[in-house]
């Protein structure tokens, strides 16, 4: 029997997925989600940062990192100076502050092509799973264990699927770049 809803679920996730690495760029203001994308190579794997400290906003252009063991000062500071986040860390202590600038035209240009092309990479995600879809209906029907009919119904759903999850993706990207564009 085909599932159309597991497809559709498949589809939520891929935009979950989509909606968490927005969040985690960087916009004007600070938002501790920037640095989830951020890994530091610490104890032999690569964790990310909320793992080995707490990070607070104190204010709306500050991000607090509070390391919990000293020994990883450098090796966040150093992961964050890698990070295509643009960010420079200042340490003090056991507190790293991240003062957030605002963002230059250029950058926001910038950040704007990056949000586009990972709308882009979501909406080839959401249309493969149209297209493994598809597939599983044509030998479902190759196999005899579905009409012509239901796999046409089938078909139609999965579309629809589609078209909903694409324009939901187009939505979040247009918001995102509003907010990046808000000065």
């Amino acid at each position: 029997m085909f599932n159309e809803k597991s497809y559709s679920q498949k589809m939520g996730k891929t935009i979950e997925v989509f909606t968490k690495e927005l969040s985690s760029l960087r916009t004007g203001r600070a938002n501790a989600s920037m640095l989830d994308l951020v890994k530091v190579d610490v104890y032999g794997q690569a964790m990310p940062i909320n793992q080995i400290a707490s990070i607070t906003t104190p204010e709306a252009r500050m991000i607090n990192i509070q390391v919990w063991d000293t020994n990883n000062i450098s090796l966040i500071d150093s992961a964050i100076k890698k990070s295509d986040l643009g960010l420079n860390p200042q340490i003090d202590g056991q507190l790293i502050r991240l003062p957030i600038p605002d963002l230059s035209e250029e950058r926001r240009t910038e950040i704007k092509k990056v949000i586009k092309s990972m709308g882009e990479k979501c909406k080839i995600s959401i249309r493969n799973i149209r297209r493994e879809a598809n597939e599983d209906l044509k030998n479902l029907l190759k196999k005899k264990d579905i009409s012509e009919d239901d796999e046409k119904k089938s078909e139609k759903v999965i579309q629809g699927f589609t078209d909903d999850h694409i324009k939901m993706i187009d939505q979040k990207v247009e918001n995102k770049e509003k907010e990046i564009m808000t000065i």
